[in-house]
């Protein structure tokens, strides 16, 4: 397994990150354990959670039981030294934390405080926030995105605020560096200015959607994560389970997340089901199998930290862990390329 940089922190990552959205809903607590040492045997030292996991559905009685059951196996195990942890403070809107109220100096401590007690430690090593207090286009928002409501000068002292709240952090040992998600090119590029400029903990990653069916990340997000030293932490880089097949011509498995979400948080259009067999014919014209080209694609791209994974069941995990030994051949590649020119953002 590949070790990537995580930003300037000196943190190396492994190229894989175990996703663990699942883990309280559809992975119970004992597969979920399971989960985490076979990702660490298969050499991945990274696990990224959030306050507000598990998922599908998101609800009061389940927030925070992600964590939890990452603290149980800490707990368990001893093992807190052996990977790198990566957790999320909800952004605004989020009524089941804090009654929605938006990210700031004042919710940062305490919502800090509560994940350590949960994840059963005494420090995250990157500690997200999950989406921007004034919105964002991600999650299908990009169609009717309209950021001519935002206040600059609201959006920037918030900034600054978190950022003195967040250093307080690190010099009290509870987070050794911070990330963004849901985030966007200007966005980030206040983040790290207002950082270099005022100080503060310098960005070190961007967490947004990215797969071969949601390549926004690929032109200005791509040239800031370069030039800037911010990986990208692909979550979905199976689009939902979209790339795998298993939701073709109609089928919708028992226990997958299309039978829990019908609609797959609006990836499911006509027009997706398409792109996904496109890829498919690659796959299967030059012998791969498509969960592990999707994932080895990610792999190749400049900008990438870490592409997220996750895995509802063990043999799943397994079969994802065996991507890593797959390189994509340029005939591969320029085939993927002409298949994204056919099918821009599908949903």
């Amino acid at each position: 397994m590949k070790l990537n940089p995580l930003g300037r922190t000196g943190m190396m990552v492994s190229e894989l990150c175990l996703g663990t959205m699942t883990f309280g809903t559809q992975t119970t607590e004992d597969e979920a354990h399971a989960q985490i040492g076979m990702a660490l045997a298969g050499g991945v030292n990274f696990v990224d959670t959030a306050e507000m996991y598990p998922v599908n559905p998101v609800s009061a009685d389940t927030l925070g039981n992600s964590e939890r059951i990452i603290g149980s196996w800490n707990a368990k195990t001893g093992r807190r030294g052996d990977y790198i942890l990566a957790t999320k403070h909800s952004g605004e809107g989020m009524k089941h934390a804090r009654g929605g109220a938006p990210i700031s100096s004042a919710t940062i401590a305490p919502t800090i405080e509560a994940s350590l007690r949960r994840l059963q430690t005494d420090y995250i090593d990157l500690y997200q926030f999950h989406w921007p207090n004034r919105g964002s286009y991600m999650f299908r928002q990009n169609w009717s995105y309209d950021p001519s409501s935002q206040n600059r000068e609201e959006t920037l002292a918030n900034m600054e605020d978190c950022l003195q709240a967040l250093q307080r952090e690190v010099e009290r040992g509870t987070i050794r560096a911070f990330g963004l998600s849901n985030e966007s090119a200007w966005g980030t590029a206040q983040w790290l200015r207002l950082a270099e400029e005022r100080g503060g903990p310098r960005a070190a990653s961007i967490q947004n959607e990215y797969s071969l069916v949601c390549r926004m990340y690929d032109t200005d997000l791509a040239e800031l994560s370069v030039n800037e030293d911010v990986g990208l932490m692909a979550f979905s880089p199976l689009g939902t389970g979209l790339l795998t097949g298993k939701y073709q011509d109609g089928a919708v498995p028992e226990g997958s997340r299309k039978s829990i979400n019908p609609e797959l948080g609006g990836r499911h259009s006509p027009r997706v089901y398409d792109a996904v067999a496109a890829y498919l014919e690659i796959a299967e014209r030059h012998g791969l199998d498509p969960v592990h080209m999707a994932l080895a694609w990610c792999r190749t791209r400049p900008f990438m930290a870490s592409a997220i994974f996750g895995a509802t069941r063990l043999p799943q995990l397994e079969h994802l862990l065996k991507s890593v030994e797959l390189e994509l051949s340029k005939e591969v590649l320029d085939e993927i390329n002409a298949a994204h020119r056919m099918h821009p953002m599908p949903y």
